[in-house]
């Protein structure tokens, strides 16, 4: 990813405020995710890309790193307080040449954790830590219902079993980091590196999410439509009751309050029903009654309607 400005992989300007950089980055996982474009490497690439994007721009702590620092600030082990103490020596540096002493140069890696030995910066010692393993990066796809109710999972990363926890309200292209589950050490007595784990959402044959809201088309049969009724709806925490109202129109659409997504630290979404009749298998009988309720009903439902 080094050099590839993050705002504009996601087609972003740098004031874009947290809701823009969600939205771009759905559509593009959308766009280009590889269910969608099978046999396409230029189109996995653009995935990963705007997904390390996001897992960058859509945290505001890691952001804010990035404003500052640039892609220094995505390398492991970086410490920015240590990398300002060195930016201000260097401006005092070009400000007053040799007032600093004997003050020792300082390597670009120095500035990043993960050492074995110490070094001597403005006459103070700081011990670095052993150099970590490499980070590994996987993907994990999970069913509609596990990304929002969340759960443990199970899955092998080179060779190892390695057990996750995802939260609830986990979305296409989530970025989940598990500590200490990548590549190992380089030395004896060295941490492992982390997981990176990209999360696939499988797709719903009923449901459907927008933002942290549930969309879900319920069928009804002809005469709950037109005389109304109690109708059994499924949700995240169980089955509801909701009352169809009499002479109710495909496409009638009721909100249920707090049944859908809910996500720590953030109010639930909702869940729309979408009420959709459905009509009777084809037999003589009810070709009928179709035949004697057109016969009376003869006002045009379309009238009205034009571009």
């Amino acid at each position: 990813m080094a050099g590839k400005d993050l705002y504009s992989v996601l087609g972003l300007s740098r004031d874009a405020d947290n809701d823009a950089v969600r939205k771009s980055f759905r559509k593009l996982a959308k766009e280009l995710h590889p269910d969608r474009n099978p046999n396409n490497p230029a189109a996995e690439a653009r995935f990963k890309e705007a997904s390390h994007a996001f897992d960058v721009l859509g945290d505001p702590k890691k952001r804010k790193l990035y404003d500052e620092f640039g892609e220094d600030a995505l390398r492991d082990g970086f410490d920015p307080d240590r990398h300002r103490r060195h930016r201000d020596w260097t401006k005092r540096q070009s400000r007053y040449p040799g007032r600093e002493g004997s003050a020792a140069q300082v390597n670009v890696e120095d500035l990043f954790s993960g050492f074995t030995d110490s070094f001597d910066i403005f006459g103070a010692k700081s011990r670095r830590q052993k150099a970590r393993g490499i980070d590994l990066e996987s993907e994990l796809t999970i069913d509609f219902a596990d990304a929002i109710r969340g759960g443990v999972f199970n899955l092998v990363v080179e060779r190892k079993n390695v057990q996750v926890r995802i939260p609830p309200g986990a979305e296409e292209g989530s970025r989940l980091r598990v500590a200490e589950h990548g590549g190992p050490g380089p030395s004896a007595g060295a941490p492992p590196g982390d997981l990176v784990l990209t999360i696939h959402v499988a797709s719903h044959p009923h449901f459907r999410r927008e933002e942290d809201d549930l969309h879900l088309n319920l069928p009804i049969t002809v005469a709950e439509a037109y005389h109304g009724g109690k109708v059994r709806v499924p949700t995240v925490e169980g089955a509801v009751t909701l009352k169809v109202p009499p002479g109710t129109s495909s496409g009638t659409v009721m909100r249920v309050r707090g049944k859908g997504v809910s996500r720590k630290d953030k109010e639930a979404g909702d869940l729309y029903v979408h009420f959709m009749i459905s009509v009777p298998k084809e037999s003589a009988e009810v070709a009928k009654h179709i035949d004697a309720i057109a016969a009376k009903d003869t006002a045009d439902p379309r009238t009205g309607i034009a571009l």
